[in-house]
């Protein structure tokens, strides 16, 4: 029974291992190619030059050199929270709020606990022109979203990984072990480790889900009235105004279901806003 046992964990810990490199091979594809939006051996040899071409021209500045050098490098298949953080940058500079807040919330979403990213999102917030008041959450809800919030898809991925290994190795403990002490120890280990595997896997997840459906966005036009139905001549419910978060729902023949922060919901235009 040992042997079987042993045999079982190493083989699960090779399944961990595999699935450690392909997460960490899609978060780098998929999320944040590079820290600095550096140029990889399939992108071309110029992004080095546009990137300091970009932060030359901010830094002296010449906002829209810098946001056409920035989109330059977007547009060449590269992405990162630095990236998107000082393309948003260069729109807020140029009193673009829509682009600039569709940005810092790109930003964020690759690196929830930067403190730059959340200062200047919230500084570019105060610039909107609708005031939403926000229906109250109960307060285990808010705390749950905030602690998963905290740390990005990736993170949370490796840690279930790590809690995965950590179950594992704790049961192998209890399994081998000859001293009742030690099988106890490992058992509740195991039991914490295996509950703290099943929270890290659920907030990553939730994360994984959040940036594939990429469900909220941003409206883009100066003002837009949202719609009882998906139609033009419908009945006009209420106005949003550039740079208002939207959480969007069904979607109709170009047109969105959305709701916002106070509860509201209304027909709009898919092409007067933009997914983050």
């Amino acid at each position: 029974m040992k042997r079987i046992f042993t045999i079982l964990f190493f083989l699960s810990l090779s399944v961990v291992t595999s699935l450690a490199q392909t997460d960490a091979q899609t978060a780098q594809a998929n999320v944040d190619n590079t820290e600095q939006a550096q140029p990889t051996e399939s992108v071309s040899d110029n992004t080095d030059d546009l990137w300091q071409r970009a932060n030359t021209a901010y830094n002296s500045g010449d906002y829209a050199q810098a946001e056409t050098c920035y989109t330059r490098i977007l547009e060449q298949g590269l992405y990162s929270a630095s990236l998107y953080y000082n393309l948003a940058n260069a729109h807020f500079k140029q009193n673009e709020l829509g682009k600039a807040l569709l940005y810092y919330n790109r930003a964020l979403r690759l690196r929830p606990n930067d403190e730059d990213i959340r200062h200047n999102l919230e500084y570019a917030k105060q610039s909107t022109k609708d005031s939403i008041e926000e229906i109250p959450e109960f307060f285990l809800k808010t705390w749950i979203k905030s602690l998963r919030g905290a740390l990005s898809c990736t993170t949370w991925s490796i840690l279930s990984l790590v809690m995965l290994a950590t179950a594992l190795a704790f049961g192998l403990i209890y399994m081998l072990a000859q001293r009742l002490s030690l099988r106890k120890t490992g058992f509740y280990l195991m039991a914490i480790a295996a509950l703290l595997f099943i929270i890290t896997t659920a907030f990553a997840w939730s994360e994984r889900n959040m940036l594939i459906k990429r469900s909220e966005a941003i409206v883009m036009d100066s003002a837009v009235s949202i719609k009882s139905s998906p139609d033009r001549s419908a009945t006009e419910l209420f106005v949003l105004h550039e740079g208002t978060k939207v959480t969007i729902g069904e979607a109709i023949d170009g047109w969105a279901e959305v709701r916002i922060a106070d509860g509201r919901k209304g027909w709009i235009e898919e092409e007067r806003i933009e997914r983050i």
